[in-house]
């Protein structure tokens, strides 16, 4: 993987006064690669008018400034980032200040959007748009194929294209999205992806918020999943509110978050049927991928031909691309938290498509059980997201996945 080109920032702070709000420690056990931290905010008064908040590092008898952003809402956190390799036993020390003039000239995650898409990107190059406006089938297919809410393009940190929409031979195919499929609502079979069976779609419903900043950018898409089947008008059987962000690391290797919540307004809930589709993030690859310049490894060790169906943590899926460095991928990290955990996966065969060997990836906690949403319950999902071009070990694959499952000890002073 070619060598990631950190962000130069220049942070020239003038303070007509600093008040020292905490200070506090990052204690890190494992190896790790670029690592976002959230600390907890809510035992300090930062929310007030006495000026902007402001991280320091301690280096010695120096205080190096470095990003940081405020997410705030029902518990407030602090967001910065550990770029690059952080080793087992490494501590750090920090320091939070409120300033009353911080001037920055710093890179950051930019968000754009259009009647169409959302943007998100760095400098001039797009990392991924998500589709907000319907999009339409080709004229030869069905109607019924249309929609939105779905990513597409994707572009590794070169600019290749990841990502394919409406495939002729799966025209429901949509970049990166959750594809529930074999679903019940009572007694009744609902599907939300093989949209050609007119039972059921995914609409985007509208932004809950778009964020941007120097540490990451991002958005909240509401997303509902409609039952044409019911008695009478159509109905919402789930809400969805899917959460994407992109993280500050870098021009090299993007890192996005993808975080998908679930919860049903219908009163006895909806049923996810056991299938080998059907969840929380599904791929569909360029077409330029195929069985003979396309790889998989999971996090056991298995390949293409052994790894559909297994369980994992991470599974890296990469392939031939015309960037400098030959190759581009993707790796697709589960969050312990996931149901399923290890998140077991379906993973297109080499013979896929007639034998062409296309690429199809996704992470199905369905694929061996029910899952039973209940009615007015939130249910989650997290994933993340590292996009590169050239090639990732599974040493390196297995320090991002470390920076994903938990965040270090932090402890304040």
């Amino acid at each position: 993987m070619k060598t990631a080109v950190l962000l130069t920032f220049l942070i020239v702070t003038q303070t007509l006064f600093a008040q020292h709000l905490a200070q506090f420690s990052v204690v890190v056990n494992e190896d790790r690669m670029n690592t976002p931290i959230s600390v907890s905010l809510d035992g300090l008064n930062y929310n007030t008018d006495k000026g902007e908040l402001a991280l320091y590092e301690l280096e010695g008898n120096k205080e190096v400034a470095i990003p940081c952003q405020l997410e705030s809402g029902h518990s407030a956190r602090l967001w910065f980032l550990l770029n690059g390799e952080t080793k087992a036993g490494t501590t750090r020390k920090f320091v939070l200040k409120a300033v009353e003039e911080t001037k920055k000239t710093e890179a950051f995650v930019g968000l754009k959007k259009d009647n169409e898409d959302l943007c998100l990107h760095l400098g001039e190059k797009s990392i991924l748009k998500y589709r907000y406006a319907v999009t339409l089938p080709p004229k030869e297919a069905d109607p019924l194929y249309k929609r939105s809410g779905y990513i597409h393009p994707l572009s590794s940190p070169g600019g290749k294209v990841l990502t394919r929409i409406q495939a002729p031979d799966h025209y429901h195919h949509y970049g990166i999205w959750g594809p529930w499929t074999k679903t019940h609502i009572d007694d009744r079979a609902v599907d939300f992806w093989n949209l050609k069976a007119g039972q059921g779609t995914v609409k985007f419903a509208g932004f809950l918020a778009e964020n941007e900043g120097t540490v990451f950018s991002g958005f909240k898409a509401l997303q509902q999943h409609i039952d044409f089947g019911c008695p009478g008008e159509d109905q919402i059987a789930m809400n969805e509110i899917l959460d994407v962000r992109a993280w500050n690391i870098g021009d090299g290797v993007w890192m996005v978050d993808y975080t998908t919540s679930l919860n049903s307004p219908l009163k006895n809930g909806i049923m996810l049927d056991a299938y080998r589709y059907g969840g929380g993030i599904g791929f569909r690859a360029t077409e330029t991928w195929h069985k003979d310049n396309c790889t998989v490894l999971t996090s056991d060790g298995k390949t293409r031909i052994d790894a559909d169906g297994s369980y994992a943590r991470w599974c890296l899926v990469e392939g031939e691309s015309n960037v400098a460095e030959g190759r581009s991928g993707i790796l697709f990290m589960s969050h312990p938290s996931n149901r399923m955990h290890p998140e077991p996966m379906r993973v297109w065969p080499l013979d896929a498509n007639g034998g062409r060997g296309d690429m199809y990836f996704e992470f199905v906690p369905i694929r061996h059980d029910d899952w039973k949403i209940n009615p007015k319950q939130t249910y989650t999902l997290k994933y993340r997201m590292i996009i590169f071009d050239g090639n990732i070990t599974a040493e390196a694959a297995e320090k991002y996945w470390n920076s994903f499952a938990s965040n270090p000890l932090v402890s304040f002073n």
